[in-house]
């Protein structure tokens, strides 16, 4: 009778503390897929020399991040999770790019960042043919020493 005690109260707070843990930051943090079907990869030198020719760079970070620092021209064009309520669309994407066939630069904050990939793989969906994935983003292109406004 003791036993089975001692073994309900182990289970209930082996349960309990599954719960507590599960909400809590020791879950496993979000990382950014390496790549993305349908868009090159780039890394920061190559983001450079795309920046040299003048291809569009659009950040789709949240404004406030985008006010503290940008990459130099960079469109500010925020994707929300939810679609329905987001500015990142496919009209405001075709608006700002000119056509689906016309290069863009996606970046972020990094591989913390989910908004890169999932602008990118929206772009693919609605026929975006010239999307570059930046996946280190705005941290990497500050930290290799290339301009920011």
């Amino acid at each position: 009778m003791t036993n089975n005690r001692s073994i309900r109260h182990l289970a209930a707070l082996l349960a309990l503390a599954l719960s507590i843990f599960a909400g809590s930051s020791l879950a496993a943090a979000y990382v950014s897929p390496e790549t993305i079907p349908g868009t090159t990869y780039v890394d920061a030198a190559q983001a450079h020399a795309m920046f040299e020719r003048g291809v569009m760079f659009v950040d789709v970070r949240i404004a406030s991040d985008y006010e503290v620092g940008r990459i130099p021209g960079a469109i500010n064009l925020t994707i929300q999770k939810n679609e329905a309520e987001s500015p990142f669309t496919e009209a405001s994407l075709l608006k700002l790019l000119g056509g689906k066939d016309v290069e863009a630069v996606f970046y972020c904050n990094s591989t913390s960042c989910w908004r890169t990939a999932a602008a990118a793989e929206r772009a693919v969906k609605w026929g975006f043919t010239k999307i570059h994935y930046y996946r280190l983003g705005f941290p990497d292109w500050k930290a290799t020493g290339y301009p920011v406004e």
